[in-house]
């Protein structure tokens, strides 16, 4: 593992060779632009004093002939006509040489194509390309120095960085399946701020997880106990009977096989929530969850005819799309729905509905059973009633399905108190769309 040290200085090794390529690049695009922009004012000049000379002199040759030393001291150019053999050249030519220590920009323009002679200006542009070669040596070091500068910015910057690092990373060292408190964010920046909300709402999860794996384990400890207990008795009594009938022994086996049966019961539903928990890590992808809940009304319907119970929905806004694990709202979807059927007398109604409420979806599954007893903690581990049927971890599971989506469950009395209702509220998260 890396020292804060190593890190520091790999980050500043290469921003260096960040600010080494980008000083190299824009030196190159902006000397490139200065030259460009100097060679073709140069040029255009020639080209208006060769025009110039055509207009001036009806003839060119004898005017230059004239008047040479006087263009040389007024124009600072020199011009002659010159022959070429054949020439290379049938339109405007310009070149730009240095000789010895001095720079030259030529024009060789067309004057007598049979007699294959051409006006030739040359200028002396030294001063020019001088000029050029200080703008490109003070632009390295402006380049140079801003570089130096941001290096100096950074090293300070990666300082002031690492320290609120350093110091979340050690509370967060401190911190273990018995000590889960939310970490202190006054003493961090706020540039931190959003790190240290998502840090503590990951803590917050963590200790929802724990407090439900104890509860889980606590209470299928209990569950397991009791009728493992039921077993030893009635195993007991029998073996202590002096006279143990044929009967005797054929009732303890039904009741020890009965208890064996829960729990295989309890066993069963334990391994449920296993892979409830399993779908916790499925990959989250784009739904929309208006049309999902379509979908699911269709088939919930069969099921409530299937169950002699009549069965509703109202689905708003139109569409709604999120980011979520569909497995998981499936989970909490049916646990409301099977629970909502299983306390609806048959003829009665059973209703699904979606409304958005101040940036949150909030799906509704309303009965018209017998309600709940809300002096009681609904989402404990094993909480059933008598004609339940269950082992009591269906709520259990939708509110550790709920957790993981960032999403709440509630449950509640109608007021009408002809039924209960169970809400689940989805988060308009950022990427959601309505």
């Amino acid at each position: 593992m890396l020292s804060q040290k190593s890190i520091r200085a790999n980050f500043l090794i290469k921003l260096s060779a960040a600010m080494a390529a980008l000083l190299l690049f824009f030196s190159v695009v902006l000397y490139g632009y200065v030259t460009y922009g100097v060679d073709k004012e140069l040029h255009s000049s020639l080209m208006k004093q060769a025009k110039y000379l055509f207009a001036t002199y009806p003839n060119v040759k004898k005017g230059i002939e004239e008047n040479g030393k006087i263009l040389r001291e007024t124009l600072n150019i020199n011009a002659q006509i010159i022959y070429l053999p054949k020439s290379q050249y049938r339109t405007t030519h310009m070149r730009t040489y240095k000789k010895e220590k001095e720079y030259f920009t030529e024009i060789l323009f067309p004057y007598n194509f049979e007699n294959q002679t051409y006006l030739n200006i040359t200028a002396n542009v030294t001063e020019q390309k001088y000029m050029q070669q200080r703008v490109y040596s003070g632009i390295i070091f402006i380049n140079i120095l801003g570089m130096v500068l941001v290096v100096l910015y950074a090293y300070f910057l990666s300082g002031m960085l690492i320290n609120p690092i350093r110091n979340l990373a050690s509370k967060l060292s401190k911190r273990n399946e018995t000590m889960m408190e939310p970490i202190k964010t006054d003493d961090l920046p706020q540039e931190f701020e959003p790190l240290s909300v998502s840090i503590n709402t990951l803590i917050i999860r963590i200790q929802n997880f724990i407090k439900y794996k104890k509860e889980l384990f606590i209470g299928a400890a209990h569950e397991l106990k009791t009728p493992m207990a039921v077993m030893k008795t009635k195993t007991q009594v029998t073996l202590l009977k002096r006279k143990c009938s044929e009967e005797d022994l054929r009732e303890a086996l039904r009741q020890n096989i009965t208890s064996i049966d829960e729990m295989n019961k309890i066993v069963s539903s334990i391994l449920e929530f296993g892979r409830a928990e399993g779908a916790q890590f499925d990959v989250p992808v784009d739904i929309d969850v208006i049309e999902y809940l379509r979908n699911k009304a269709n088939d919930y319907k069969i099921l409530a005819d299937t169950n002699q119970k009549i069965f509703n929905y109202s689905l708003q806004p139109e569409t709604y799309i999120i980011h979520i694990q569909p497995l998981l709202l499936t989970q909490i979807l049916q646990n409301f729905i099977q629970n909502a059927l299983k306390f609806t007398p048959d003829g009665k109604a059973v209703a699904l509905n979606s409304t958005f409420v101040k940036d949150h979806l909030v799906i509704e599954v309303v009965d018209e059973g017998r309600g709940i007893d809300e002096s009681k903690d609904l989402f404990a581990p094993f909480l059933r009633t008598q004609d339940s049927g269950g082992v009591g971890l269906g709520l259990f599971l939708a509110k550790s399905a709920a957790d993981a989506m960032g999403a709440k469950i509630e449950l509640s009395n109608r007021s009408d108190r002809q039924g209960a209702i169970a809400k689940l509220v989805l988060p308009k998260y950022p990427f959601c769309k309505i």
